[in-house]
């Protein structure tokens, strides 16, 4: 079974997340960028979300994290919560 790790970041508007991943392009911290600016409680942990498998995220976010480049930011991904930047950290099939 494939398993993945991801943080990522959660906003309310696409406008900021997009603000937010040009920031972490030019240079800032992920984590330190998740711990101010996330809307998820896994914002304390600099957005880590843990290891997962398919099917335990909503599957907006499942598509990016088991189909795209490893340790790109990924977004804005539009899902019921908000909207995402996606880091993944590590992945096996």
């Amino acid at each position: 079974m494939a398993k993945a790790s991801a943080r990522h970041i959660l906003v309310s508007s696409k406008e900021k997340c997009e603000e937010l991943k040009s920031q972490i392009e030019a240079g800032e911290d992920f984590a330190k960028m998740a711990e101010s600016h996330s809307q998820c409680p896994s914002g304390k942990q600099g957005g880590a979300l843990g290891e997962f498998s398919p099917g335990q995220m909503v599957p907006e976010f499942d598509k990016v994290v088991f189909s795209a480049e490893l340790g790109k930011v990924h977004g804005p991904v539009k899902t019921n919560f908000g909207y995402h930047l996606i880091e993944i950290t590590s992945r096996t099939e």
